[in-house]
């Protein structure tokens, strides 16, 4: 019997998503992109998940981008996926979902694979992992975010990176800012869920809108300060603002409604 492409955990109130392709290095083929992406819509729908964790199985990669094999066969998304095929396209584009995602780097991500860390929020990376966009090597560019990596890091860096091909380290990489924590291999998941949960603690309204507002100011400040003038007011107006304060003057966890 064949294995699910993605498998899926419920802890808490995270939502623990494993890429399940290790013999193809986790390699991103129509059908796991849309198991990503229904995996992600249903995060979306359900109040009670209030963070995802993605990451892959095996220890040879995270994810090696887009499956070439299925790419050149022209494989697409068994019909009646659109919707979770777009949901995942948001989640490459880095803004579209409305659920906090910590990546968990368990090994390297290059291509695809290292755009999808771009789409997550906050990222923990294996000691030994590597990073990169080698699709010039293979006559394609990295359309799911790499080619706008100039503004996450220096010009001259998204430049090197996209136009040799070339790899880098985890610890260069946290230089730079692409991820947030090395650890030991072993140590990855365990971290990320913990972040997760650090996450998933706070109101998750204001989490969407921080989000949003966040990464909107990493590329266009003016949108970032229109949707400030557009949230304040509904975060501050909320009832989880006011239960936070009562929270706090009570000395007792809140419990969040998300509005």
């Amino acid at each position: 019997m064949d294995q699910p492409v993605l498998l899926t955990e419920r802890r808490g109130h995270l939502s623990i998503l494993r890429m399940n392709r290790p013999e193809a290095r986790n390699a991103l083929n129509p059908e796991l992109m849309a198991a990503m992406g229904r995996a992600i819509l249903e995060a979306e729908e359900d109040p009670e998940i209030r963070c995802v964790v993605l990451t892959g199985n095996g220890d040879r990669a995270f994810c090696a981008g887009m499956d070439l094999r299925s790419f050149a066969e022209g494989g697409k998304a068994a019909p009646g996926s659109e919707d979770a095929v777009k949901a995942f396209g948001r989640f490459m584009g880095g803004s579209g979902t409305t659920v906090p995602i910590v990546g968990a780097a368990n090994a390297t991500a290059v291509a695809g694979g290292f755009e999808l860390l771009l789409g997550c929020d906050v990222v923990v990376a294996s000691e030994a992992a590597k990073f990169g966009l080698p699709e010039a090597k293979r006559g394609l560019m990295a359309v799911g975010g790499g080619v706008l990596l100039a503004s996450r890091i220096p010009l001259a860096v998204a430049l090197e990176l996209n136009l040799t091909g070339d790899t880098i380290d985890a610890q260069r990489a946290y230089e730079l800012g692409l991820v947030n924590r090395v650890v030991p291999a072993d140590q990855v998941l365990d971290q990320a869920v913990a972040l997760a949960e650090a996450i998933a603690a706070n109101g998750p309204l204001a989490l969407q809108g921080a989000r949003l507002i966040v990464r909107a100011g990493a590329e266009d400040m003016g949108r970032a300060r229109q949707l400030l003038a557009e949230w304040q007011p509904r975060i501050f107006r909320s009832a989880d603002a006011k239960e936070g304060a009562l929270a706090f003057v009570e000395r007792r966890e809140p419990v969040w409604r998300g509005e």
